[in-house]
């Protein structure tokens, strides 16, 4: 009788992913960060264990979207107080902070429970092409969408 081996947390090695997010489809990169992130491109991958590698995206000012999406899609928040809804659209939102366009795409692809959230915490997201994590030697991530198609 074959027994499934589940990995020990010390024993997991995390590498680290460098992204660049320009003319890329916002979709379609959350997609594939997400599965980086859930650890589902390593061949020791648990649903219920965090096995997933580190990602960093660089560029997110210059991700794209499809259709009307830019003047159409709303981003919504809300302080907590009555009345406190705050509405933006995709382009005032890209505008003001492009980090959180594509933070927030990636944090819905992921589970919503607290293993969700200890993947989320491996994401860094930076607008332009500088990072603070060259000491880490981020490997460069291919991804198989192409924005070629836009």
């Amino acid at each position: 009788m074959n027994k499934t081996s589940i990995p020990q947390i010390d024993s997991i090695e995390r590498q680290w992913y460098l992204v660049d997010a320009e003319n890329q489809t916002l979709g379609r990169l959350a997609t594939e960060v997400a599965a980086v992130l859930r650890g589902k491109n390593n061949p020791n991958f648990t649903p219920h264990l965090d096995t997933g590698d580190f990602v960093v995206v660089v560029n997110a000012d210059k991700i794209r979207v499809t259709g009307k999406k830019s003047t159409q899609k709303l981003y919504r928040r809300h302080s907590g107080r009555p009345g406190g809804m705050k509405t933006e659209t995709f382009e005032a939102l890209q505008e003001r902070i492009p980090e959180r366009i594509v933070e927030k795409a990636i944090k819905g692809m992921l589970p919503h429970n607290a293993l969700g959230r200890q993947m989320y915490r491996k994401l860094k997201v930076y607008k332009g092409s500088e990072h603070p994590h060259s000491a880490q030697k981020p490997q460069t991530l291919e991804l198989s969408s192409s924005a070629s198609a836009q």
